[in-house]
Parts: structure tokens; C-alpha cells; sequence
């Protein structure tokens, strides 16, 4: 399958998959999305009675709000071997130490390294 097939099996599956956007300046959005109408903590609570699919959190600010909340129990990252120098943190500061097991690790021919991490469930738990 040639790359530009590749994208647009990719673009089928991620159009198809119900998003929900959290925007301080946007009054609409298209496509197979929503705008939020209430918290982080409720809309993930929604999210997750309405499949038993994964649900995944994009963007570093949403992300820690959800870390925050005790709402993510898996982070996938994917890392590009590029220094830019600034830009959004990678991991926004979070007010308590969340501790990650590393379950699974790979690096692809152009040199991105994904690794899955699960938070680390221990008896202060």
C-alpha cells in the first residue's frame, strides 16, 4: 500500500471516531465532533459510559487537567528527535508526582521512539 493510501485509510478511521473539543474561542466545529458543554471530568465520565473502546486525550493542557483529576491510567507518546528550543511542555507540571511503569517501548526507522507508560498503582493508591 503506497503512503498516500495509507493516509487517507487513516483519515477514514480518525474522521469516524466521535471527538469531543475543548475550546475557549471556537462557538462551533465539524465533522463527527462536539464542542464540550461541561468539565473535563464529566465529558471523560460521558466518554467512557458511551463505549468500551480506549478513549484518548489530545494536547498537553487538556492532558494535564486530566492527569490532575486522576482521570489517565495510560500515556502513549510518541517522541521526535528534534530540538526546537520552546513551545507547549511535553508534560505541563502537575501539582503531585504521578508514577509511570513502562510497558512497552519502540522505535521506528525515523528515529521516533513511542512508549507506552501505565500509572503506577501502588498501595497509597
Amino acid at each position: 500500500m503506497r503512503y498516500h493510501e495509507l493516509g487517507a485509510v487513516f483519515a477514514d478511521i480518525w474522521c469516524a471516531i466521535p471527538k469531543v473539543v475543548f475550546s475557549r474561542t471556537l462557538d462551533s466545529v465539524q465533522g463527527n465532533a462536539r464542542l464540550a458543554s461541561a468539565s473535563v471530568a464529566e465529558e471523560v465520565a460521558a466518554a467512557l459510559d458511551a463505549t468500551a473502546r480506549d478513549v484518548s486525550i489530545g494536547g498537553a493542557g487538556l492532558a494535564a487537567a486530566a492527569i490532575e483529576l486522576g482521570l489517565v491510567d495510560e500515556m502513549r507518546m510518541f517522541r521526535n528527535p528534534i530540538v526546537v528550543g520552546g513551545g507547549t511542555p511535553f508534560l505541563p507540571p502537575v501539582t503531585e508526582e504521578v508514577r509511570l511503569d513502562l510497558i512497552e517501548t519502540r522505535t521506528f526507522g525515523s528515529r521516533v521512539i513511542y512508549e507506552r507508560y501505565a500509572r503506577a498503582r501502588g498501595d497509597s493508591d
